[in-house]
């Protein structure tokens, strides 16, 4: 499919990836913030029992950036390894949430951590996710200089899921940041050229990328309001799709 081509968004949606960034699991203080942790396995707990195959990509941001650290002289290699670990403490901490919900749920990392949770194996994974299962895929792509963003593009063009759902705590994209600019617009739908001739970031480049030459449709939403993920899985019409 050309990236120009229209398109709409999914009319039934049966496998989903989210993305959460680690600063959404944690609380001013930094750290993982348990509350913060229920509140989004609530969420998935309410769209897993839609019926629909659920896989989260976490990242790493409240507890540590290898970027950050690589500013400061720590070798960029070993700070993004450090980070894969950090995506790996909120994935364990996701878990126990979804858990304790009653919610059956596997840990997959793509670095090795093999006494906690298991290594990324495509195939693997894909039979969770038939079997009902909510995965939690932590570790990023295993590789370093790249995002999480980078390893939600990949891990959801490699699964074959219906959208990518970006968790954020605003309702969508917008013209312009809504904090600094209050004539600022809420897009409900955005093509992918669009965003990137507005310069939008909706992900970052390569990221995003990946997915406009995958055509995977990207869904950007209010994590934090209840119930906002059943809605949009639902076709409700908040936050942005980008398609």
């Amino acid at each position: 499919m050309s990236p120009t081509a229209v398109v709409e968004p999914p009319r039934h949606i049966k496998r989903i990836l989210l993305k959460i960034s680690g600063e959404s699991l944690g609380d001013a203080d930094g750290g993982v913030a348990p509350a913060v942790v229920a509140t989004v396995a609530a969420q998935l707990a309410r769209v897993h029992r839609l019926g629909v195959e659920v896989a989260v990509v976490v990242g790493g941001g409240n507890l540590l950036r290898g970027a950050e650290f690589a500013k400061l002289g720590t070798n960029r290699t070993t700070a993004d390894h450090m980070g894969m670990l950090a995506t790996a403490i909120n994935a364990l901490a996701m878990q126990d949430a979804l858990e304790r919900l009653e919610i059956e749920t596997r840990v997959a990392c793509a670095v090795e951590v093999k006494t906690m949770m298991e290594p990324y194996i495509r195939r693997r994974v894909l039979r969770h996710l038939e079997k009902g299962r909510i995965v939690i895929l932590a570790g990023g792509t295993g590789n370093p200089y790249f995002t999480t963003d980078t390893a939600a593009a990949l891990r959801a063009t490699e699964l074959g899921v219906d959208a990518i759902f970006k968790a954020t705590k605003v309702d969508g994209v917008y013209t312009a940041d809504p904090a600094k600019d209050k004539t600022a617009t809420r897009f409900h739908r955005l093509s992918f050229q669009e965003a990137l001739q507005r310069d939008l970031r909706v992900m970052d480049r390569t990221a995003f990328t990946l997915c406009m030459e995958n055509a995977m449709p990207i869904m950007v939403f209010d994590m934090f309001v209840e119930g906002n993920m059943e809605r949009a899985v639902r076709g409700e019409n908040i936050g942005t799709w980008v398609l």
